[in-house]
């Protein structure tokens, strides 16, 4: 029998013991300085902007007075582009996502599409607005209008709906598709009335986290030419638009002519982050419905 010597295993947990200690305070650290620089934005964009916010700036349009610049345009904007990204991205990201997962045949060409879709997560921004002037605006003639927008930018953030979806489909029990199948159901009918209900929290964490990411983005609507000066309200997908943070590009950039237009930019800052909470909320309480449900 091996003797084993105590003080040497007490040595041995103690130096795990303050190893273990050490790395809680660095990691203690880690967050309290990305809580620090988060406080501090806020702060400061809260200070600036929100002395600027008032009915006449909600509703009133572009003008290079300050006092009396507005942005309901931009809020207009922003809520056509969703009306297209949305239903654009969940179609083609969940369609693709149930193919991949329910339908195709394991092998290379299942890993060869996977492999790309990962890969066009990673892609910038800015690359999207390439293809989108180039597919969209040029090649099909839409112009710099929602419609051509808001195909961009689900092409931007289809990636983050396919990769999420896959995960959500691939976590729901495969006993539940073998007690479907034994009951008589066929594929479909599996997939739709047993895979789909168990996988929707999943799913919709996807769809918030994407259309997130598309009401900030600012590169590829630059890209493609969408203006920031804009007088006419957009009234369809069809109208030319600009969005809230081509508006906050655009006073953040003059603010060196016009001292106010940092003000208005930090407001305009505000009312984006009110949007994305508001549809974040909305997303979170259909998710935690269908979680409960299911």
């Amino acid at each position: 029998m091996k003797y084993v010597d105590s003080a040497q295993v007490q040595k041995n947990m103690g130096g795990r013991l303050r190893t273990n200690q050490i790395m809680k305070i660095l990691f203690l650290i880690s967050t309290l300085i990305g809580l620090v620089v988060l406080v501090v934005l806020f702060y400061r964009v809260l200070a600036d902007g929100l002395g600027w916010i008032n009915m006449n700036f909600l509703t009133n349009r572009l003008s290079v007075d300050a006092d009396r610049a507005g942005i309901m345009g931009a809020i207009l904007g922003t809520l056509w582009l969703m009306l297209v990204v949305a239903p654009v991205t969940m179609f083609l990201g969940i369609g693709t996502a149930i193919y991949l997962e329910e339908y195709a045949k394991k092998g290379r060409f299942q890993s060869f599409i996977q492999t790309n879709i990962a890969n066009l997560a990673g892609v910038p921004s800015i690359v999207f607005g390439i293809l989108g002037l180039t597919v969209f605006v040029r090649g099909m003639g839409l112009g710099n209008i929602v419609l051509a927008g808001g195909l961009t930018m689900a092409l931007l953030v289809l990636p983050i709906v396919v990769v999420a979806s896959q995960e959500a489909l691939r976590s729901v029990p495969q006993f539940l598709r073998e007690a479907s199948y034994g009951m008589g159901a066929t594929k479909w009918q599996t997939i739709k009335k047993v895979v789909l209900p168990a996988a929707i929290p999943g799913i919709l964490t996807g769809v918030i986290l994407a259309l997130s990411r598309a009401v900030g983005e600012t590169a590829p609507l630059t890209v493609i030419g969408i203006p920031a000066l804009l007088i006419p309200f957009p009234d369809s997908i069809l109208d030319k638009f600009t969005v809230l943070p081509m508006q906050i590009y655009y006073w953040t950039i003059d603010s060196a002519l016009v001292a106010e237009y940092s003000n208005l930019a930090a407001a305009t800052i505000v009312i984006l982050l009110l949007i994305l909470l508001i549809m974040n909320s909305i997303a979170v309480i259909i998710r935690n419905k269908f979680q409960k449900r299911y």
